[in-house]
């Protein structure tokens, strides 16, 4: 605006023009807000999903998975002893879950800002690695080979939870210690005279008989009542067979974030199989399993033929889709694709057209083929 039209135009036009001018510097800045509050928005969510991304990857527990009665009751135990500072004794075979559920407890209580630290008792020998110079630490020139100050699993754990693996490993002398650290929550490095003070959470676990090993004198009765003070029991996975598959899902997942894969069921013949196999090592076991099985697929479905060969040829358990014994590639080509068809199937409601046309197979040879391979009509 010129001086000679300002000249011209009255005061009230002059008011008008200011408060448009004023109403979009207002309006641009109401947008501008809007925008940033959507981008932090967008971005704490990005943050969140990458937490979780990053948790299912590194193992780091949220909640326990399972709905049966007995996981239902551990889930309930871990919540109620979590916010206490009690010392917790698991219990159960391997490959159940025990260092899961210690982080979970770890995770639930007001230590998980605090580091938790897990010693495994039955990998331990002599020397260096023993029992002590892992807990304790040592200091340089304490033993032959100690070139470097050690710091202990306990210095560690210092404010947080030590959780001690497998604690019915031990030898006698290192259960000693043991009971000596938990009572007084003091300890020396090896070779050094300074006493140190430490307050940790302590979580043991252990899949052996305790009582039966004190009664033969192979595990402290004073260091048991010490560890015992409130107890979980895992079941085997056979016994809660119903969380088979949320677990699965939860593993497919995981191997999906871990090998960019993008995987989404598993078959009709693989869940029968998962379902009928006795899992003697457990929910490991299962994992291993089924990151075999995203590892061997090609596909976004997980066959029975990509699963492991433990359980393709379990005879004893009725997972076996290999013939058993030793058998002519004409037979075992006959087992894959009779599998191959019955999922097909399946995934289409019995519809034979439709199943051919997903194999790329005509309406006669699918007749022909499944009358030879005396696939059930079910099917």
């Amino acid at each position: 605006m010129d001086i000679q039209s300002l000249e011209n135009t009255t005061f009230a036009a002059i008011v008008e023009k200011i408060q448009k001018v004023r109403k979009r510097d207002e309006l641009l800045k109401s947008i501008q807000g809007i925008l940033k509050h959507n981008f932090e928005s967008i971005e704490n969510e990005h943050l969140i999903e990458c937490q979780k991304i990053r948790n299912i990857i590194e193992g780091i527990p949220g909640e326990l998975i399972g709905n049966t009665r007995e996981m239902r009751e551990v889930s309930k135990l871990v919540r109620q002893i979590a916010p206490t500072s009690a010392t917790v004794l698991i219990r159960g075979k391997a490959g159940t879950g025990k260092e899961y559920v210690a982080r979970s407890i770890h995770e639930f209580s007001d230590r998980k800002e605090s580091p938790f630290i897990a010693l495994n008792c039955d990998a331990l020998t002599e020397g260096a690695n023993s029992f002590e110079s892992e807990l304790f630490g040592f200091e340089r020139g304490a033993f032959t080979g100690a070139t470097n100050r050690h710091i202990g699993k306990a210095e560690q754990a210092n404010g947080g939870t030590l959780f001690l693996d497998e604690v019915a490993d031990l030898p006698l002398p290192a259960q000693i210690k043991l009971l000596q650290f938990i009572q007084e929550q003091r300890f020396k490095r090896l070779g050094s005279n300074i006493e140190q003070r430490c307050n940790v959470r302590l979580i043991a676990s252990t899949g052996k008989n305790l009582e039966a090993m004190m009664q033969q004198g192979a595990f402290r009765e004073d260091l048991y009542y010490r560890l015992n003070i409130f107890q979980i029991s895992l079941p085997e996975l056979v016994q809660r067979k119903t969380d088979i598959l949320l677990l699965a899902d939860h593993f497919i997942e995981k191997m999906n974030y871990k090998y960019g894969k993008k995987i989404l069921r598993l078959s009709s013949p693989a869940i029968d199989m998962l379902m009928s196999y006795h899992w003697p090592g457990n929910v490991r076991e299962l994992e291993n399993c089924i990151e075999h099985a995203c590892l061997a697929t090609t596909d976004v479905c997980i066959n029975a033929y990509d699963l492991p060969p433990t359980l393709q040829t379990d005879v004893t358990s009725g997972t076996s889709v290999l013939p058993e014994g030793n058998s002519p590639l004409a037979t075992l080509m006959d087992s894959y694709e009779r599998e191959i068809l019955s999922e097909a199937l399946r995934r289409h409601d019995g519809n034979m057209s439709a199943a051919g046309r997903d194999l790329s197979v005509s309406p006669r040879m699918m007749l022909y083929k499944i009358r030879r391979l005396g696939i059930a009509a079910s099917n």
